[in-house]
């Protein structure tokens, strides 16, 4: 890799009796245990996902399709670092990183995790819906075309839709940021780790907002190419991913992999809480009493920008193996 929408809906929300009593119906049916797959990166070991009971308000929003009043909802507000997931399976949606001031009265995001939303044409004819892709739920409408950031489109999303889970929650998903060279091999390696939900390659660790690969190939940016994982911690432990990190790039390189070089090509582990930085010191030092010499920097995460499309599953959409990320047992 050596290369050089219009305003929000305003119709507030408005549920007929007999769309109250079909969501009642609906919710006394599957009892609250229909279970659902994460499929989107055919991994062989899939995520579960567990329809919760939904409240007659949540049921009028996630089942019948209607929208809340603006302004109401408790995360239209809330740009505190963490994941956002469907409030009816609990499959990740959103990161916080993607979430900007509309001003519409609803959250609004630039962005989804990689398979997490369905689009679909609204009945009206004029919009387009978005759901959940595992377990059908109402999310809201998307936008496109308004210019409010550089992807120009907003995922307007009712809150009750929604669970917020702060990046300090480990218990119920982990995240964590690699950076190893090219982040097409690596996530090759991390996405393959039973028990990862989903990986996304991006930028992270410069001052420049929205970065393009262009931007951050002339080195001026700061930002270096990252990996973002959303992992399940029943099933791998942040540890177990960290040293994995370390065995499939030579730590020992300073801004450089193999044939890639510059700054943005540095090891470097982007930790969000105490617990990532105490581990990943850990490894460091088990290292370097082996004798490697090792160059990874330990940064505090900062805002992780998603590379374009046509960086993503780089290596599973071309059907190749990564040319300078190879599997080295250091541990």
């Amino acid at each position: 890799m050596n290369n050089n929408a219009g305003p929000c809906w305003k119709t507030l929300l408005t549920v007929s009796w007999r769309g109250f009593f079909i969501a009642l119906l609906l919710i006394t049916v599957t009892g609250g245990a229909v279970m659902f797959k994460n499929n989107s990166n055919e991994k062989s070991e899939t995520k579960q996902w567990v329809k919760s009971e939904l409240t007659p308000a949540e049921a009028a929003v996630i089942l019948n399709k209607g929208t809340e009043i603006p302004f109401t909802g408790e995360y239209n507000d809330n740009y505190k670092a963490g994941i956002y997931v469907c409030r009816q399976c609990g499959a990740p949606l959103y990161r916080s990183d993607d979430k900007f001031k509309t001003g519409c009265g609803w959250p609004g995001f630039d962005d989804e995790l990689p398979g997490a939303v369905t689009r679909t044409p609204d009945a009206d004819g004029r919009r387009v819906e978005i759901s959940c892709s595992h377990c059908g739920g109402h999310l809201g409408h998307v936008f496109d075309g308004e210019r409010l950031t550089p992807k120009n489109q907003r995922h307007c999303v009712n809150s009750i839709s929604m669970k917020f889970i702060p990046a300090t929650d480990s218990a119920h998903f982990g995240r964590a940021v690699f950076a190893g060279g090219c982040f097409w091999g690596v996530e090759y390696h991390l996405d393959r780790v039973p028990g990862v939900i989903f990986t996304t390659v991006g930028y992270i660790g410069g001052s420049t907002e929205y970065p393009t690969y262009e931007q951050v190939c002339s080195q001026r940016t700061g930002h270096a190419e990252a990996v973002e994982v959303i992992f399940d911690p029943e099933k791998v432990t942040y540890e177990q991913l960290a040293k994995l990190f370390f065995e499939i790039h030579d730590p020992t390189q300073k801004d450089r992999q193999g044939p890639d070089i510059g700054n943005q090509y540095r090891s470097a582990v982007f930790y969000y809480n105490d617990e990532q930085k105490k581990t990943v010191e850990r490894l460091i030092k088990q290292l370097m009493s082996k004798g490697y010499n090792i160059e990874t920097e330990l940064i505090q995460a900062s805002r992780f920008w998603p590379a374009e499309e046509y960086h993503r599953d780089y290596y599973r959409r071309k059907g190749t193996l990564p040319y300078c990320h190879t599997y080295k047992k250091r541990f």
